[in-house]
């Protein structure tokens, strides 16, 4: 896909709020913030890092245990150097005995080891993408429902990978940027591509304002709290009922 750069009837290039606009092959215009790409850039690298450094810390601990293959033959090396040294004083069965409880103590140090780095990387992970969401300009500015759902409809499409978010669309492919091409896609951009793809998208769009109101979404109607449409919806209550009816259509 190529892009150039969108001109006026005089030759000029044109601006929007102070950003060079760019037409994609598909007629699509964007306008390319290359400060606001490195402003997130640097904010998401900051909120990360003290997360980064807990998933770092409980990493490191496993790295006591490099080279044990095996934590029982381990035990059994060193109960064997041990009983040569003191083979009177401990008989065969009392080497079973402790190479039993040294190597389950090995075991269970592991096993919390890897359960505390699972535990920070997804920690990590739902706080990324979860932030990400609560910050998001596009759902702000866009859309007529509040994050949470957002995320509850496309959140799965995110995932964190060398301390980035990055999405995938339906073909399983990583979302690439329109405005920097060979680039992934940040947060907002990949997720305006996955609402443009979303079947549904005029339910949870922003209403244009272009007129007040739709026959039966007053209220006037029996006292049902159908909505016309998701502009209609007064309550969060509301909007997930709406959403889910019109995912069932």
């Amino acid at each position: 896909m190529t892009m150039k750069l969108k001109l006026d009837e005089n030759g000029h290039v044109v601006v929007q709020d102070g950003k060079p606009v760019y037409v994609q092959d598909d007629g699509k215009e964007v306008a390319f913030d290359a400060a606001g790409t490195v402003q997130t850039i640097s904010r998401l690298n900051g909120e990360a890092k003290s997360h980064r450094e807990r998933a770092e810390a409980a990493e490191g601990r496993l790295d006591a245990f490099k080279g044990i293959e095996d934590p029982a033959a381990a035990v059994k090396a060193l109960e064997t150097v041990k009983n040569l040294d003191d083979k009177k004083l401990v008989d065969a069965g009392e080497v079973e005995k402790v190479k039993s409880e040294v190597s389950k103590g090995f075991q269970a140090q592991i096993d919390e080891t890897r359960a505390q780095l699972a535990q920070a990387n997804q920690n990590l992970a739902s706080h990324m993408i979860g932030g990400s969401f609560a910050r998001s300009q596009v759902i702000a500015e866009k859309l007529a429902v509040p994050a949470d759902l957002v995320q509850a409809r496309f959140g799965a499409a995110f995932k964190v990978e060398d301390g980035k978010v990055v999405a995938y669309g339906q073909d399983g492919n990583k979302i690439f940027s329109r405005s920097r091409p060979g680039e992934i896609a940040e947060f907002d951009e990949a997720l305006d591509y996955l609402i443009e793809q979303y079947p549904h998208k005029d339910h949870i769009l922003k209403s244009s304002g272009a007129s007040g109101g739709s026959s039966g979404a007053n209220g006037n109607g029996g006292g049902r709290h159908t909505a016309g449409s998701l502009a209609d919806c007064k309550t969060d209550a509301e909007r997930v009922a709406y959403l889910d009816k019109v995912g069932k259509q």
